[in-house]
């Protein structure tokens, strides 16, 4: 005779409380979706005789979500572009509806509410990248589970998913430390993202911890992202840096072209190394050393975390941190002897 299987057997084979087994058998709040299915599927698997039948219990409702980015961060394709994909794929495996809303400099400027929040039409929304400071402030006062990728900002609390940008940095420049460099220079912009500023971090670090005091006349950190205001650096500094760290791929795609203008041959005669992976360190010649990013566990922290803080809305907000690994490629070499 086989044994009646009760409520507590499932709770054992879960290891969850026999009460969240009760919860979500008879569809009460206080267990997340995510957890009601696998607690009915194991149900079923284990013959549990539950006599509202399972199968025609009201499901939950589905969760809406939204995801917001600037104008600017929906064009970078190759990046945010491709997080947004991951983001909608991954939404769609845990049956959430997804809505997106571009934000437009007058949006940001005007603290514009998307429709869908102003219309409290989502459970949840994520925030692609930098928008501003005072307008994810003005999301934040509406009180939705709200989630970051790729920014923060100490004003900022709520939870964000991030890029490990100082030891990113950090082990870019041991890589060039390693190959002998001892005069790298920095170049990017750290007023357009706190990445940026946490990758010039890293760079110092790097330099500090093998005792090189880092020099002024090799450190350019306000530069736009051009190719006309990178080449004016690239005079000023001359030849002294035998090594580039670009703060992301299209810093170092602009330096390896301007210096392959003048004549430089990379990496015989200076090396450098970029950050991200984009498109950039592809369309280099020669491809450049860079440090990647798992994009698609980007967009999986981003939902499960999401879905997490609906679910726990008073806990406190969370800052996780994800690695980035060396990708060394052709455009990195030993130091050449001067």
């Amino acid at each position: 005779m086989h044994k009646k299987i009760v409520m507590q057997d499932i709770a054992d084979r879960l290891q969850l409380s026999k009460n969240s087994v009760s919860q979500a058998l008879t569809g009460k709040d206080g267990v997340s979706e995510e957890t009601r299915r696998l607690i009915v599927k194991t149900a079923q698997e284990m013959g549990y005789n539950y006599k509202g039948k399972i199968s025609e219990r009201k499901a939950a409702p589905t969760r809406r979500i939204g995801l917001i980015a600037s104008e600017y961060a929906f064009s970078m394709e190759n990046f945010f572009g491709k997080i947004y994909i991951d983001v909608e794929r991954e939404a769609q495996k845990h049956n959430l509806n997804l809505q997106i809303q571009s934000i437009s400099p007058a949006m940001r400027d005007e603290l514009t509410l998307p429709a869908f929040l102003a219309d409290n039409e989502v459970d949840g929304l994520l925030v692609l990248s930098h928008i501003s400071t005072p307008y994810i402030e003005r999301i934040l006062s509406e009180r939705v589970p709200t989630v970051l990728i790729d920014h923060h900002h100490p004003l900022l609390h709520t939870d964000a998913i991030l890029t490990n940008n100082r030891f990113g940095a950090y082990m870019a420049v041991k890589h060039l430390l390693d190959l002998g460099h001892t005069e790298i220079g920095i170049i990017g912009n750290v007023d357009a993202s706190p990445s940026y500023q946490e990758r010039y971090e890293g760079y110092l670090l790097a330099l500090r911890e093998q005792g090189i005091k880092p020099s002024e006349s090799l450190m350019y950190v306000h530069v736009p992202e051009e190719a006309s205001a990178i080449q004016h650096v690239l005079q000023q500094a001359g030849d002294t840096p035998t090594a580039w760290f670009g703060m992301n791929d299209g810093f170092a795609y602009y330096v390896c072209n301007a210096l392959r203008t003048t004549g430089k041959s990379i990496p015989e005669d200076i090396s450098i190394c970029g950050f991200d992976h984009t498109h950039f360190s592809d369309m280099c010649h020669p491809k450049l050393t860079t440090m990647e990013i798992d994009i698609g566990q980007f967009a999986r922290k981003a939902l499960h975390q999401l879905m997490w803080r609906m679910d726990n809305p008073d806990e406190v907000y969370q800052e996780i941190l994800l690695p980035t690994r060396l990708l060394p490629r052709d455009s990195t070499g030993p130091v050449r002897k001067r």
